[in-house]
């Protein structure tokens, strides 16, 4: 099973072009706040349009797969850890039992949140922990 990822703070065009030339069939957008003004062409619902018009996939919101407002304001705005941040979500992910979430709705999907690289974001931390538990997954950052 493949999965891609991807963060928004490309450009409109190369982050289209990403998703088109991957193949990827749908946006799992895990992102806690996809509406915020600081998301561009990525808020909700442009990024519902355009990910349709403009590659002909799917967009989905999947909020189980996306920090607590307190994990992520701890990180984000107290300028906390990575490596807190990280034990506190792997133990979120565990809590809410995301590997019992429908492998259909991520099969060749594409998990979105904001950071540009997938180094210390979430996103990667979700495929990683999913393959624990599905086994061999392809992982492609794009």
């Amino acid at each position: 099973m493949k999965k891609f990822t991807i963060g928004f703070t490309k450009t409109a065009e190369n982050f289209f072009e990403r998703l088109k030339k991957s193949g990827t069939n749908a946006i799992v957008d895990v992102r806690l706040n996809n509406v915020s003004q600081l998301a561009g062409f990525a808020k909700r619902d442009d990024l519902k349009y355009f990910a349709k018009t403009v590659c002909g996939i799917e967009y989905r919101h999947i909020q189980k797969l996306a920090p607590t407002k307190d994990i992520l304001d701890e990180y984000k705005k107290n300028g906390g850890e990575w490596s807190i941040y990280e034990e506190k979500f792997l133990k979120l992910m565990s809590s809410r039992h995301i590997e019992s979430i429908d492998k259909h709705l991520l099969d060749g999907a594409c998990l979105l949140c904001s950071e540009d690289k997938p180094h210390h974001c979430h996103r990667r931390l979700v495929v990683e922990y999913l393959t624990h538990y599905w086994g061999d997954l392809q992982i492609v950052h794009l």
